[in-house]
């Protein structure tokens, strides 16, 4: 069991870095939109990648820089475009009907999907980190060891989740909103520019 535990709280102390997945996942339970959904999406992807890294991690190389440019790219792409939307929102005046919060549920997978798939963090953390750290486990332990790490992404993401979903009760205005808003555009920014610096040392770093 120690290694159940190791995994778990190797796995909750990286997941625990608040991003670009973990806001959406916040606005998304504030919204009350498809919360499980979204949070399953998260910890069954976590437990892919935790799956893949501690049964295979000797085959992956820990840095790619070509991909590690690939990926920010497509990151920054996506949360630019994801701002814009936001911003274009903050003109509707936040509307609180049913229709607002039950947004098509193909277009939240795939914004899910997105925020999951194509941060890189989420292979550095759960591949390379997690499945680095169990490379010298044997197949038992291995399974243990994933098995505490997935929890913890499960137990993460749906508290997340629904403890937005509960606060919502107490945001359910205008004015709250708008200042839900105001912190995920901002937080966005702050982690678009942060995605700019990392490409912007990685051309560097390739270029030297």
């Amino acid at each position: 069991m120690e290694n159940f535990f190791f995994g778990f709280y190797l796995g909750m102390s990286l997941i625990l870095a608040i991003g670009p997945q973990n806001l959406f996942v916040i606005e998304q339970g504030l919204k009350r939109n498809h919360v499980f959904l979204v949070c399953f999406i998260c910890s069954i992807s976590d437990f892919i990648f935790i799956t893949i890294g501690s049964a295979a991690f000797y085959y992956f190389s820990p840095s790619n820089p070509l991909v590690d440019l690939i990926l920010n790219l497509l990151l920054l792409i996506f949360i630019l475009n994801f701002i814009w939307n936001k911003l274009n929102y903050s003109s509707n005046l936040y509307s609180f009907n049913e229709a607002y919060r039950e947004e098509y549920i193909g277009k939240v997978v795939l914004k899910t999907l997105a925020f999951t798939y194509l941060n890189p963090h989420v292979y550095s953390d759960t591949i390379f980190i997690i499945g680095g750290f169990s490379r010298e486990l044997i197949f038992n332990e291995k399974i243990f060891f994933v098995i505490g790490a997935s929890t913890a992404s499960f137990i993460y993401f749906f508290s997340l989740g629904y403890a937005s979903s509960y606060f919502a009760n107490f945001i359910n205005n205008q004015r709250g909103w708008r200042l839900i808003n105001i912190i995920v555009i901002s937080s966005m920014v702050f982690l678009s520019i942060f995605i700019a610096h990392e490409i912007f040392i990685i051309i560097i770093r390739s270029i030297l």
